[in-house]
């Protein structure tokens, strides 16, 4: 016995709207809203970056650093609902960097990107990278040299998990099993039909 029409529109029919309904919640992660300094921006100075989210979040581990590695946050990250700001250490100077950030969203995926932007400011030199007047008498001391800038070690665990692919399930996984259960709806109207006749 053929399938009738109405069972084939009725099996479409299911398979579409449990495809959207299963997708849905795949698809509607929270995302980054917004960024200060915003993405490829120029700023003239900057003592805090500040990262918008369409939603609370949560854990946030927020790296600045420059292109050659040197990582200039300080302290820890303040998160107020859905903005997390992050200290920056005084001083920094003019060049190009990378905002690296990574928090767990309030339905728990993991949300992580990065934002370059430039700063062309003067660079005033922060106390500890200034070097201090020398004392006549006494020979220069070459202490400055070894307060290098902090090790690029420091951006290493937010680089690394922004390169890791998100762990949430492709919304078209969902809209596949949303199509084969519609299929089997309607395949068990037609078997009923069939045993009717």
């Amino acid at each position: 016995m053929k399938t009738s029409p109405a069972a084939a529109a009725l099996t479409l029919l299911a398979a579409l709207l449990l495809g959207t309904a299963l997708a849905s919640p795949a698809l509607a992660h929270d995302s980054l809203k917004s960024s200060d300094p915003a993405k490829g921006a120029t700023v003239d100075g900057l003592d805090r970056v500040k990262l918008t989210f369409t939603s609370k979040v949560n854990f946030p581990i927020v790296v600045v650093h420059a292109k050659e590695g040197a990582a200039y946050q300080e302290g820890k990250p303040v998160i107020d609902g859905p903005v997390v700001t992050q200290r920056l250490k005084p001083g920094l100077p003019p060049g190009e960097y990378v905002i690296a950030y990574q928090v767990v969203s309030s339905d728990g995926h993991p949300i992580d990107g990065e934002i370059p932007f430039t700063l062309s400011g003067s660079g005033d030199p922060s106390p500890s990278r200034s070097a201090p007047a020398a004392d006549p008498g006494t020979e220069p001391s070459a202490a400055p040299a070894a307060e290098a800038a902090p090790s690029s070690q420091e951006a290493a665990p937010v680089a690394q998990a922004a390169q890791e692919p998100s762990r949430g399930i492709p919304g078209w996984v969902w809209i596949v099993v949303g199509g084969l259960v519609g299929i089997g709806i309607g395949l068990m109207f037609s078997l009923r039909g069939k045993r009717r006749s």
